[in-house]
């Protein structure tokens, strides 16, 4: 157990020491790559609480990374165009009050499709969730007034107080904190009683059910949680690209989250960040020699899932002194 936590400590400080360690040697923009891996990471954490632990498979999970994306899109389209949205709601660039706008605005979305949703199971909910986040791609994609299809453009970052978030290493160190912050959380729940509830209806839900814990509640909170986790994602995302657009929201987006938690180690705590630092990584890595990157991506994926026998997280295991 020493191990893991002395493993954990080693990384966290190359965590924090590599911007100043790549700027040292030349390479300034894997600054941006590595932002783009903690900011999948949470996306990845947040699916990885209802695939992983809870035994759902939603196939519509990027439904709520873009949704978070957009709503701190629109929020700044409204205080660039000094108007209101829906007549009512004015508009910022507030990170303080962008972030925790995003993850509301994903949270009810996810407990509306949730509530749906979770009424079924096996394939019907793999296609309803599918369903309803290709409708809200189409209903983004009609929305001319921000941007339709070609997406909506944000001028710079949202602000915060006595930070400059459009400095590449200050909002870099943002989403590290937000990607630990959001890791201590699934630590607390997967840990927690609500998590152990979670995990035994994964295995055998009739069981739980006899036991007396209904189901469905709790997958719905599992749902809404994992929901305003893209949420925020999404609005980091939507800063770091200073755009949002409907294909955040696609079926493919969601089959990449999917990917990324699988290819780490599914119910696993630091897996889904593993997986989304091998796709990000892998993909830029690869896209610099062929442009058919695809083939080599899809046969290195197809190789760890196969022979890794449960993702990156159960190869670095066998490494480890102390095995569990």
């Amino acid at each position: 157990m020493a191990w893991r936590w002395l493993l954990a400590a080693i990384v966290a400080a190359l965590l924090v020491a590599l911007p100043f360690a790549v700027r040292s040697f030349g390479y300034e923009s894997f600054t941006g790559l590595a932002t783009q891996v903690l900011i999948y990471g949470i996306a990845a954490l947040s699916l990885n609480l209802i695939l992983g632990y809870g035994g759902m498979v939603s196939f519509g999970h990027a439904a709520f990374f873009g949704v978070g994306a957009y709503a701190v899109g629109i929020l700044y389209y409204h205080m660039a165009d000094d108007s209101l949205f829906l007549g009512l709601v004015p508009g910022t660039d507030a990170m303080l009050v962008t972030l925790p706008a995003a993850m509301i605005v994903a949270g009810l979305v996810a407990a509306i499709i949730g509530a749906f949703s979770l009424r079924t199971g096996g394939v019907q909910f793999i296609m309803i969730t599918l369903a309803f986040a290709q409708m809200l791609f189409f209903l983004f994609v009609s929305l001319d007034t921000y941007g339709g299809d070609d997406g909506l453009i944000m001028r710079r970052r949202d602000v915060l107080p006595f930070l400059d978030t459009r400095d590449p290493t200050t909002f870099y160190y943002l989403c590290l904190a937000a990607a630990a912050l959001w890791l201590g959380v699934t630590y607390c729940l997967v840990r927690s009683r609500f998590g152990f509830v979670l995990n035994g209806m994964r295995q055998n839900e009739n069981r739980m059910a006899a036991m007396g814990y209904a189901p469905y509640p709790y997958k719905l909170v599992a749902f809404v949680i994992a929901g305003m986790g893209a949420g925020l994602a999404g609005a980091l995302m939507a800063n770091y690209l200073r755009f949002a657009s409907p294909d955040m929201l696609h079926w493919t987006k969601s089959g990449e989250l999917m990917m990324m938690v699988i290819l780490g180690g599914a119910g696993t705590l630091f897996g889904p960040l593993l997986g989304a630092a091998a796709l990000v990584i892998l993909e830029a890595v690869l896209t610099a020699y062929t442009e058919n990157w695809q083939l080599p991506l899809g046969i290195i994926l197809l190789a760890i899932v196969l022979f890794s026998h449960g993702g990156i997280v159960a190869l670095v295991r066998r490494f480890l002194p102390d095995k569990p």
